[in-house]
């Protein structure tokens, strides 16, 4: 079976790539499982500061389920659930990851690639990037889970858009449409990308975590009890809170730690 889930650590940075270039770094089942357990460990690491979601080569980010298996495993209902499951336990573990994630999309990024990254944080694209779901194609549909990215990137919308023309759309496009979150020259693709990394990694850790907990929090758009709005201000007691403003009245460069 080709493919695999790679993950490498770098000081405060993870990076997991999707390593089937063969197929355009498609997912096979044994892949949606390995990303869910990947995203669910690195999860976990209360110093990790960010985690980087790529496709291997500079083809794809990612092409959607490895279609080789549909007749073996997923060729009725029963199995199509069964199937879905890892899926959507993979995407739901990079929606709901505690630390900042970033896509960093070359290439094709179509299908399940695109629900990987809607998960993510934000996304960087290179200029040759191409996004769709021609999933209508095969006769088959996004379910609610597969959806719910998309949705709340580009609304419903742009998303039946895509859904019922199946076509690919190119970079620009897709940044017009809220989809991607910032298009760069190809060339200058990894030179960003470790740009954006590192001021990620120079902010405060728990400031960043809280942001994230906060936003999600404000998109379920149901009133903020007493205590959590008392919960933005715990900022206060921590000795990040104390390093920040005194290297700020000291004009010097902070040194967070995640306490």
């Amino acid at each position: 079976m080709s493919g695999t889930i790679i993950v490498e650590r770098d000081g405060y940075v993870a990076t997991i790539t999707i390593d089937n270039a063969a197929k355009r770094n498609a997912m096979s089942q044994a892949m949606w499982i390995a990303m869910g357990d990947a995203v669910l460990e690195l999860s976990a690491q209360s110093d990790l500061r960010c985690i980087v979601l790529r496709g291997a080569g500079t083809e794809a980010f990612g092409s959607g389920a490895d279609i080789d298996e549909f007749a073996a495993i997923r060729s009725t209902r029963e199995q199509g659930i069964a199937f879905a499951r890892h899926g959507h336990r993979a995407m739901h573990a990079v929606r709901d990851c505690p630390i900042p994630t970033v896509a960093a999309i070359r290439g094709v990024c179509v299908g399940g690639g695109l629900e990987l990254a809607a998960g993510c944080d934000f996304r960087i694209a290179s200029d040759d990037g191409r996004f769709g779901v021609p999933i209508a194609r095969l006769g088959a549909v996004l379910a609610y889970p597969e959806l719910e990215g998309l949705v709340r990137l580009a609304g419903p919308q742009v998303a039946l858009e895509l859904l019922l023309e199946g076509r690919l759309i190119g970079a620009a496009e897709a940044h017009a449409k809220g989809i991607v979150s910032r298009v760069v020259p190809n060339v200058q693709f990894d030179d960003e990308l470790q740009k954006t990394v590192s001021r990620i990694v120079a902010g405060a850790p728990l400031s960043a975590r809280w942001h994230k907990k906060f936003v999600a929090r404000l998109r379920q758009g149901t009133p903020v009890s007493a205590h959590e709005q008392e919960e933005g201000y715990a900022c206060y007691d921590t000795e990040d809170f104390v390093e920040g403003y005194r290297s700020f009245l000291a004009k010097e460069p902070p040194a967070f730690k995640g306490k």
